[in-house]
This record gives structure tokens, C-alpha cells and sequence, in this order.
């Protein structure tokens, strides 16, 4: 019996040195998935929020919500196009993007959070022009530009909002933002995620997929980078052992890192308290991405050192 309570205890033990090295530390969330669309992760998710406030992390989540964009869309007989895997946004794709993103899904992940122990508070990047943009520019193979609508790229963040209403509230971002002029923007949630994490330089960047993270040969689960900088992460993409569908969220980390992100993390939204095992254990669930030491490069490792 004394052995059964001492791995419970060991358990517990385990999360203290990450608990007192985190507290009082900014992690930025995407949020998306599987761990957005099965009702037990959600509420697993949900918990894993409250739990980190409780103990002194101040996490932000930002969100999307593709699937269901596309899924209103169809109801109501409106053409949905991609380019590029970034959706064609015309005035009226913009309006239903805003009430799936800002008056759906928004309120349900608030709602959640809040019904379990801590206080959340939902924000449109437009809210208290929390997101700046501007229309993003993208061109085709050919150097050509694309039109792809309201679709636009963060410009500024409102880091002063964001710190007021960390101190009190978990703040939940959906990915939408706004001009200098007032006019909307259909945003990528990834890079919105980067530009928060990088404006308020964040402890830890953390995507939530659909994948066990990193893996050299998509394949073969066991070929899963636990752990690499990002130089060694830009030279897996020039070497063809990203898979195409991981460039956006691999670009997301970089961009974060670049901006003073301490760390980013891809990791397995499907798995239990995937936020939890990341932040709070030694193994984690997914690969961790370190900024490059200046004049540093070498070859990515199987090993898990954190911190």
C-alpha cells in the first residue's frame, strides 16, 4: 500500500519543479482539433486551463474554427474556396465567419472554462483593437498576387489589454482582427497565436493537432522529434521531412520564436490533458521547439531535456 501512495505522491512531485519554474509566466494555447471537437477533451481541456491558473501560469487560448465556418456555409448556400490553405473571404464569408468564430465557438469555450472553476473572458481581435492587420499579401507559384478576400496577417497587438485581463481572466482570442479604418479580417489562428506569443514575449507557444507532433517519416509514430532547435527545424523543411499540411503550424513556430517566444510546442491535441503532460511532465506529448543559440546548429534529438 505504502508503494501505491508514494507513486501518487511521485505524480505530484514530478509537476513541482515546472509549477515553480512557470508560475507567474505567460503560455499562449492554440486551440484546435480533435481536442475542439470530442466533448470529453474539451471539458479535459477545459480543466487543464483552470488547473494552470490555480497554480500561478496565466495561459491565453486562441482559437479558430475552420470546419465549422465551412459548415454554416454550406447550410446557407455560400460557396466556400481555399488558396493556398487559406480560405477566400468575401464580405459575406467574413460575416459568417465572425458569428461562428466570435458568437459560437468563443462563448462555448468562455462558458466551459468559467463552469469549471476559474473566470474566462472572450475577445474578437477586434475588441479593444486587440488585433491589428491589414490585408495579407500572397502570391501564386508564378509571382502573380492572389485576391483572397478579407483574409489578413497581424500587424499589432494590443500586449496592454492582454495584461490587464491576464492578471483576472483567462482571455479567450478568436481569430478574426481589424483595420486601421474599421474593415474586418478573417485571420490564420495559427499566426495569430505567433503574434501574441512573440508581443508578449510568452513562456511557451503550444499548438494543439492532431498528430503525436514533429515526425521525420509521417508514416512512423516512433520518428517523432521530441525535442530541436529552430535551425534544425528550418533544415527538416529544406529537406523535405515536414509533410505539407505541418508548414503552416512549423511557420507559426518559427514566426513565434523569431519574435521572443521562450519556447514553442506542437503536440497531440487527441491525447488526455495534452496541456497538462506538456507543461507539467518530464516526458511531454508532442516535440519542443528552443529558439537557435547564435552560431549553434546540429541534429535534432530524440531525448527530452526541459525547461
Amino acid at each position: 500500500m505504502r508503494e501505491v501512495y508514494r507513486k501518487r505522491v511521485g505524480t505530484l512531485l514530478e509537476a513541482l519543479p515546472y509549477i515553480r519554474e512557470f508560475s507567474g509566466k505567460t503560455v499562449v494555447i492554440k486551440y484546435g482539433g480533435a481536442a475542439m471537437n470530442s466533448a470529453d477533451l474539451k471539458e479535459e481541456f477545459a480543466t487543464d486551463i483552470v488547473l494552470l491558473r490555480y497554480i500561478g501560469i496565466k495561459p491565453i487560448i486562441v482559437h479558430g474554427g475552420g470546419a465549422e465556418v465551412s459548415g454554416l456555409m454550406k447550410k446557407l448556400d455560400l460557396p466556400v474556396k481555399f488558396v493556398d490553405g487559406l480560405r477566400v473571404t468575401d464580405a459575406a464569408t467574413m460575416d459568417v465567419a465572425r458569428m461562428v468564430l466570435v458568437g459560437k465557438i468563443n462563448k462555448e469555450i468562455v462558458s466551459l472554462i468559467n463552469r469549471f472553476g476559474t473566470r474566462a473572458v472572450g475577445l474578437g481581435g477586434d475588441d479593444g483593437m486587440l488585433l491589428i492587420a491589414e490585408k495579407l499579401v500572397k502570391r501564386s507559384a508564378d509571382g502573380s498576387l492572389l485576391d483572397l478576400g478579407q483574409v489578413g496577417e497581424v500587424t499589432q497587438v494590443n500586449t496592454a489589454l492582454l495584461e490587464m485581463l491576464e492578471a483576472d481572466y483567462v482571455p479567450v482570442v478568436a481569430s478574426v482582427g481589424t483595420g486601421t479604418l474599421g474593415e474586418s479580417f478573417n485571420i490564420n489562428a495559427d499566426t495569430v497565436a505567433a503574434a501574441i506569443g512573440g508581443a508578449l514575449a510568452a513562456e511557451k507557444l503550444i499548438f494543439l493537432t492532431d498528430v503525436p507532433g514533429l515526425l521525420v517519416d509521417v508514416e512512423d509514430e516512433n520518428s517523432l522529434v521530441s525535442e530541436c532547435t529552430a535551425v534544425e527545424l528550418e533544415a527538416m523543411v529544406e529537406e523535405g521531412q515536414v509533410s505539407r499540411g505541418m508548414i503552416p503550424k512549423v511557420e507559426a513556430v518559427l514566426a513565434g520564436l523569431d519574435q521572443g517566444v521562450k519556447a514553442a510546442h506542437i503536440i497531440d491535441g487527441r491525447v488526455p490533458h495534452a496541456v497538462l503532460l506538456e507543461i507539467l511532465t518530464a516526458a511531454g506529448v508532442g516535440t519542443k521547439v528552443l529558439p537557435s543559440p547564435v552560431g549553434v546548429s546540429g541534429r535534432v534529438g530524440k531525448g527530452r531535456s526541459r525547461g
